[in-house]
């Protein structure tokens, strides 16, 4: 079986197993359990790997929980982040579930446990509140405590029969996607929520080759909204380990999302000290001021949400905004993220950010905030895509590539919105859409009807709008008409309808002669 063939059974596998053990709770409800226990298997088998340490003559899972003595705790907590005792490990648990009439009780120990197992430790805040969504006493799960333990015993039984192989890089590669898969097909399948937390895969690649290009190293990736934290992901699967020297941070206003996101970088193996998610709102308090500034920033905030503004007098004197003179809008945040974005960007990094494409046009304030962008020679391109591409969300939406330090005076525009393929209820783009609009993005030849670059000048007499329609002429679909030839074709189509009457006529003053007369029938 290839490795492509395995990942589809797994999927297929795993999200029948999220639908049938659910039963009638609701699929969204139900997903931090599915999520949780395929989270929980991955770390008990990575940290037995760790222990093990390819000694064969070691199974850590047979060992007893008093024969681990402090020395060796404290310094797994200082590599991992975290310890699991032996008896608390995934496998020893699942193995009699169907039998453990306090199963529930059970698994909120050990998850107590282990996130308590780092405090103290540089980890604690990596791992405290990892599994505060699986509460194993919810009524979701069922009424009674038996409901309960029948539904949870389900799970990891499922979770347990799910075949990722040997613990090694392919298998993390597999558990990384299998989690990616469920996230996805829960945001799909979730309407308007799901875009929130969760940017598809395709989406996602672009953006990270974007802020990423022509980087051979960057000191570290930032997402003010990183939901899941599907886009800083990319950035790792997508480019050498190493290029990325300093990690992850992410910022995510959603404590449940916020959770799943530091669960989606333990398991794309990426290690405690090598990430930083943050909860918290990040327009009105911000971390990682101290770790500014990034060499790359990838980004799809919320749309067109509200946010303070101008009712908080101190933000215009924020570092963040007080530069552009003017605050977002009240009702429309999008160019408050933009410029916190651009606020915390180094001087050799991009940022790309995802933006609804009215702030690309609209007057007032954000027109300001256009201005200073342009005038600052912020702006290196504009990128309009197909409608469809986001889950909860039909618009065509832009993408704003920030950066500073452009060697020229123009913005590129480039008109990707012919650039679909449909699959199912939504749009994708392909790994050749991708590849096409890199080469625009890297060219600065015009392309007729797709891309173009504008210098400054003209954008500014264009009252500053940067909307890629002002700028690429789309091309016309319409079917070309020749008129000569419609002209001839409507003159032979008369005559034969002349023709035809005439036809007509003649038959009818047939029919129509008196009795008695030539051709009229006689007595």
């Amino acid at each position: 079986m290839t490795s492509n063939q395995q990942r589809a059974t797994l999927q297929r596998k795993i999200w029948q197993i999220a639908n049938d053990v659910r039963g009638a709770v609701d699929g969204w409800d139900f997903k931090q359990y599915v999520l949780g226990t395929l989270f929980y298997r991955f770390i008990s088998e990575n940290f037995a790997s760790y222990f093990e340490a390819g000694d064969e003559s070691i199974n850590y899972a047979k060992l007893d929980d008093d024969v681990i003595f402090p020395e060796l705790k404290d310094d797994a907590i200082k590599t991992k982040g975290y310890f699991i005792y032996p008896s608390q490990l995934f496998a020893n648990i699942v193995a009699g579930a169907n039998t453990n009439d306090s199963l529930n009780t059970d698994l909120a120990t050990i998850f107590a446990s282990i996130e308590s197992s780092a405090n103290g430790y540089p980890s604690e805040m990596d791992i405290k509140g990892l599994f505060a969504d699986f509460d194993t006493t919810s009524n979701r799960l069922g009424n009674t405590v038996a409901d309960k333990n029948k539904r949870l015993a389900a799970v990891l039984k499922g979770v347990a029969g799910l075949n990722f192989g040997e613990f090694d890089g392919s298998h993390i590669d597999l558990f990384g996607d299998a989690y990616e898969f469920l996230i996805s097909n829960y945001a799909a399948n979730a309407g308007k929520s799901g875009g929130e937390f969760f940017t598809p895969q395709h989406v996602s690649r672009l953006i990270a080759q974007l802020a990423m290009h022509k980087q051979t190293s960057v000191n570290k990736i930032y997402d003010p909204a990183c939901g899941s934290g599907s886009l800083l992901l990319q950035a790792k699967k997508h480019f050498d380990a190493h290029v990325i020297e300093e990690g992850f941070f992410g910022q995510e206003i959603n404590h449940t999302t916020c959770n799943l996101a530091r669960m989606n970088m333990f398991l794309h193996n990426i290690n405690y000290d090598k990430f930083n998610i943050q909860l918290g709102d990040t327009l009105r308090n911000p971390h990682f001021d101290d770790d500014k500034p990034f060499d790359a920033i990838v980004s799809n905030p919320p749309y067109s949400v509200k946010w303070l503004g101008s009712d908080d007098p101190t933000l215009i004197n924020d570092e963040r905004f007080a530069p552009a003179g003017v605050l977002a809008p009240k009702s429309k945040a999008d160019f408050a993220f933009v410029l916190h974005a651009l606020s915390y960007l180094s001087g050799k990094g991009r940022a790309a950010i995802v933006c609804f494409p009215g702030i690309f046009y609209r007057g007032g304030a954000e027109k300001k905030i256009r201005q200073y962008l342009v005038d600052n020679n912020y702006v290196e391109t504009v990128i309009s895509l197909a409608p469809n591409l986001f889950y909860g969300t039909t618009i065509a939406v832009n993408i704003l590539v920030l950066s500073k330090h452009k060697i020229d005076t123009t913005t590129r525009f480039i008109d990707a919105s012919g650039l679909f393929k449909k699959e199912t209820n939504n749009n994708v783009l392909t790994c050749d859409h991708i590849d096409r609009i890199m080469q625009a993005f890297d060219s600065k030849e015009n392309v007729e009807h797709f891309a173009k670059s504008i210098d400054h000048e003209k954008i500014a007499e264009n009252d500053y709008n940067l909307s890629v329609s002002s700028y690429v002429e789309a091309r016309d679909t319409r079917e070309a008409i020749d008129i000569d030839q419609l002209n001839a074709e409507l003159k032979t189509t008369v005559a034969r309808i002349d023709r035809l009457r005439a036809d007509i006529d003649a038959i009818v003053a047939e029919i129509d002669l008196p009795a008695g007369r030539p051709g009229g029938g006689g007595e």
